[in-house]
């Protein structure tokens, strides 16, 4: 079924008017569609026209497939994803990054909305993530059987584009700090006893996504680049209790950042080091 879904998928871009090859994709965490605001857009395409797209219940998030040019680089962009738990299913994005494989993708840039376990990622700051902890149990590779259940998830971060995201943050002239991005399945923030559980096992961020999207990335041969909007404390660290409306807000200060920041990114080279 998924592979009758992805070759329709596939039929719809190209109906689109969009018929060349993408370089990268990047898929926009809640509050961060704004990010990609100066793409100068080829197509725009409404996940409910792409056959087997998630539907996105999320309101901070926009079901759309942007195609365009980013600093001259042509990119797809998915304003929205799905999250396990709208469905309970950790493969709700398998198929749109199939299918940004299948358009010539080499490269996946994931962006999110994160609390922090750590004192120096400061509200409305930026992150780049250099490793993840998954202990929720579910894992996208799930059922693949013997020959698509064994991807290496070393250096799933490649510490490659950890430095040209850095380089690009200089340039750009943006804060950006790094960390690691430990899941959890939501929707309800953590207690704080689970947010001093991360801190124990060396988490800097918190969220509800990103990881089964990286593990798919890894086993389509994508390279990964993950980067958090930091949007408030965990809750219990330095008397946090974060909410959805500070969410909200503080994920939409951030995306300013990461205006400014992608499409430098996008160009960057790395200098070794």
């Amino acid at each position: 079924m998924i592979e009758d879904n992805l070759a329709e998928a596939f039929s719809v871009v190209q109906s689109s008017g969009f018929t060349g090859t993408i370089a990268a994709a990047i898929v926009l965490g809640s509050g961060l569609a704004s990010a990609v605001d100066g793409i100068s857009k080829i197509a725009t395409i409404p996940f409910s026209q792409l056959p087997g797209f998630p539907q996105v219940s999320t309101s901070d998030h926009i079901p759309e497939l942007i195609i365009g040019d980013l600093n001259g680089v042509t990119v797809a962009c998915l304003l929205g994803r799905s999250h396990y738990y709208e469905s309970g299913d950790s493969r709700g994005m398998e198929l749109p990054l199939e299918l940004m494989a299948m358009l010539g993708a080499q490269h996946v840039i994931l962006t999110n909305s994160a609390t922090a376990v750590n004192a120096d990622l400061v509200p409305g700051s930026l992150a780049v993530i250099t490793d993840h902890i998954n202990l929720n149990g579910p894992n996208p590779l799930i059922g693949r059987g013997r020959d698509g259940g064994t991807t290496s998830m070393v250096d799933a971060y490649e510490p490659h584009q950890v430095r040209r995201c850095k380089i690009a943050a200089g340039v750009a002239g943006v804060t950006l700090r790094e960390g690691v991005y430990m899941w959890f399945s939501g929707p309800s923030f953590e207690t704080p006893a689970e947010v001093r559980m991360a801190r124990a096992l060396g988490a800097d961020l918190i969220g509800k996504s990103t990881v089964p999207e990286t593990i798919i990335c890894r086993t389509l041969g994508l390279h990964v680049t993950g980067i958090s909007a930091v949007t408030s404390y965990s809750p219990g660290f330095r008397g946090a209790n974060p909410s959805q409306s500070e969410t909200r807000a503080v994920s939409r200060q951030a995306a300013i950042s990461l205006r400014r920041l992608l499409p430098v990114f996008l160009t960057a080279k790395d200098k070794g080091g």
